[in-house]
């Protein structure tokens, strides 16, 4: 985006691509859909991102949601609006999406260079005077963007180099850590349930024993733990919490419809007319199959008792468990497998309106490569077109 944008105003524009072929990690995006935005307004679009957010706000004004799917509409790309405001291509090809940029970009002037890793940004009387690649070839420019993403899926080229290619010109890197990323949880209970997805539950993070966030969604058991939609939305917060050093819990509420009262006559009501049932019968009308011997365990109600032997207490017991199913977090999986990169370059020392860098006139930065994150949905990839956009505006116009 950047690269074209820049081209079309009339820079001569070269896009250097470490990667045997560019755009690699947009073709695993949406799980090889390609969720290219969401059609949210700008301002819950904005909240999205957290406190980092209103950096972003110059980006959007100039190129935000309705501006993209026009684009993507004029280079051959329809789209679809999903569940939850999603944008996708009508194919639900990422291949598509990348193809279409690519032969765009070619089409508007820009030079691609593939197998060319940037070893160093050239610096000459405190402003930007170009690149040096690993092979010694310097190449002269008034102009550098920095697009390079962030640290995970490292297969695709995305390993930080923007992070050390700025850090040498003399930016601060705000310490970069895994976002929208599974969570590892104590115990066996995960890998025992490993496989079954849990649909329209509550879970709240808690951290020292306060619940700081919670999403309503989806949710989904590892080997290691949990993931899914709301696991990944609430991911950043807990990262942060064990980096330092603070306990982290989750509180799954397997039945958000019912209230405690609602849902203990709910129980009262099927003790009695399930009288005669063994208690691990009675649960099949409750719970997923998978989750019934779990929830014997962890409640200690044996699995034969029959329903009219069960207790107040073991009953209280039960319903406080629907409401408040509990797994320790303990770690994150690595930064590699992390959907996006938390941290990244200061945003204080770049300029929101243009996003040129406040230290090295001439310099630009867009994407990930920035202290700039949301959850899923469509977030993050508009904000990579929109900095992207933006950026390769500012450098051309400063031409």
């Amino acid at each position: 985006m950047a690269a074209g944008q820049a081209a079309q105003l009339g820079a001569d524009t070269l896009l250097v691509e470490k990667m045997d072929r560019p755009a690699r990690k947009l073709r695993i995006t949406g799980k090889g859909r390609c969720n290219l935005t969401n059609i949210t307004p700008l301002d819950d679009f904005v909240a999205h991102f957290g406190d980092n957010g209103r950096f972003l706000y110059s980006s959007f004004y100039r190129y935000f949601n309705a501006d993209l799917v026009d684009f993507f509409e004029q280079i051959g790309v329809p789209t679809v609006t999903e569940r939850g405001g999603r944008v996708f291509p009508v194919s639900s090809e990422a291949q598509d999406v990348v193809d279409a940029l690519v032969r765009w970009a070619r089409d508007c002037g820009v030079r691609l260079w593939t197998g060319a890793r940037v070893e160093e940004l050239l610096v000459e009387e405190g402003r930007i005077a170009g690149v040096r690649l690993t092979n010694g070839h310097e190449h002269r420019a008034s102009a550098v963007i920095v697009a390079t993403g962030g640290a995970s899926y490292p297969g695709t080229g995305s390993t930080g180099d923007g992070y050390r290619l700025a850090e040498a010109v003399g930016h601060t890197i705000v310490p970069i850590r895994p976002a929208l990323i599974p969570l590892d949880t104590a115990g066996e209970t995960a890998a025992k349930l490993e496989g079954l997805s849990l649909r329209n539950v509550n879970v709240r993070l808690k951290i020292d024993g306060q619940v700081c966030a919670e999403e309503f969604g989806e949710m989904v058991f590892t080997q290691f733990g949990v993931s899914g939609p709301v696991i990944l939305t609430l991911s950043k917060r807990a990262v942060d919490a064990l980096r330092a050093g603070q306990h982290v819990r989750l509180s799954i509420d397997l039945k958000p419809a019912l209230d405690e009262d609602q849902l203990d006559a709910r129980l009262l009501r099927d003790l009695d007319q399930h009288g005669k049932q063994q208690f691990r019968t009675l649960l099949k009308g409750l719970l997923p199959r998978k989750l019934i011997p779990a929830c014997i365990f962890l409640t200690g109600i044996p699995a034969a008792k029959v329903a009219n032997k069960i207790t107040a207490k073991e009953r209280k017991r039960l319903l406080r468990w629907l409401k408040d199913f509990r797994l320790d977090v303990t770690g994150h999986r690595p930064l590699a497998a992390a959907i996006v990169t938390a941290g990244g370059v200061a945003l204080d020392e770049v300029n929101p309106r243009t996003l040129e860098s406040r230290l090295v006139p001439g310099l630009y930065f867009a994407g990930e490569v920035l202290d700039i994150d949301a959850d899923t949905g469509g977030y993050n990839l508009q904000a990579a077109f929109s900095t992207g956009w933006l950026a390769g505006q500012s450098a051309a116009e400063s031409l």
